[in-house]
């Protein structure tokens, strides 16, 4: 593999961490601070990403597409935590993972009756469709290097948000202790809604992003939220930091492994085989780092007992 081609690979695999990161961010905040395993998180990224598609196709403006997914997907979340997700909270897990189910399939048919089933697309601006010219004589997406740059923003502002304002306080605080806030005089409900909403708002975002190199089409979110769960387990569930990192090790490890493993199995097996095993085995290696991790941090990179 020449250098060049690594170096783009290199820079796929950090764009398709990025993404991860904005889905698993949401995740792990909610998990975090409610306790709450929400199944439906991966509607809320196909909320934005449709949202995104049919405001970019009333208004033409792609600014405009990714103020309407970020607004959906933030209401959306808001509702359905003050209609069903505040009923869970005292719960076990099994009727929380019943419920966020349940909601995974009213999203889905709700969707698919005001857009049917068909994809929509949304293009990229016409301003970032063509390549960068990148240090090396690279050239790289100038819409990918945007969502690398829109995911370490985003990443930049979660870390400011909780660790420097009095709404990152209270989160903190209500991970470690709901029920002394509340007796503080912390509006518990109203927090775990902003919390709710923000997380949906992220996942929102990464739908919106994504939906201008691949189709938006009913149940897009699943198999991210699946990887978004695999990212959380790896950082350490709570942690911001965690899901960043983890996020990034997952898209850098599927998407070289992708690439390198059929080349290393080429060197002594038919090229078809090697594509064959390297393609298999590549699936399976985010599963095999977070069980490495899982070996030696059972509670993830940054995640605490």
């Amino acid at each position: 593999m020449s250098p060049i081609l690594f170096i783009e690979q290199v820079l796929n695999g950090l764009q398709s961490g990025i993404m991860l990161f904005l889905m698993a961010a949401g995740l792990t905040l909610i998990f975090g601070v409610m306790g709450l395993i929400n199944l439906a998180h991966g509607s809320l990224y196909m909320v934005g990403a449709f949202a995104a598609a049919a405001v970019a196709g009333w208004t033409g403006s792609f600014v405009l597409a990714l103020a309407g997914a970020l607004a959906a997907a933030a209401a959306a979340g808001a509702v359905i935590e003050l209609l069903v997700i505040r009923r869970l909270y005292d719960r076990d897990h099994l009727d929380q993972v019943l419920a966020t189910f349940a909601l995974i399939l009213i999203f889905s048919e709700s969707t698919r009756w005001l857009f049917g089933s068909f994809p929509l697309y949304l293009d990229v601006p016409a301003a970032l469709s063509g390549p960068v010219r990148l240090p090396g004589g690279i050239l790289y997406p100038a819409y990918r290097l945007l969502i690398i740059a829109v995911g370490l923003v985003v990443a930049a502002g979660l870390f400011a948000l909780i660790a420097r304002t009095r709404i990152g306080i209270q989160i903190r605080a209500g991970e470690a202790d709901r029920e002394m806030i509340g007796a503080l005089g912390v509006d518990i409900s109203k927090l775990y809604t902003l919390v709710f909403a923000l997380g949906a708002a992220l996942a929102g975002l990464a739908g919106a992003l994504v939906g201008a190199i691949q189709s938006v089409q009913v149940g897009m979110g699943e198999p991210v939220l699946i990887l978004a769960f695999v990212v959380i387990v790896i950082g350490g569930i709570g942690s911001i930091k965690g899901a960043l990192v983890g996020a990034l090790l997952v898209g850098l490890t599927d998407t070289l492994g992708s690439v390198l493993l059929p080349i290393f199995f080429s060197s002594f097996l038919e090229q078809s085989s090697a594509t064959a095993v390297g393609s298999a085995l590549s699936s399976m290696s985010i599963y095999i780092l977070m069980a490495g991790v899982l070996l030696f941090k059972p509670t993830g990179l940054f995640g605490e007992a």
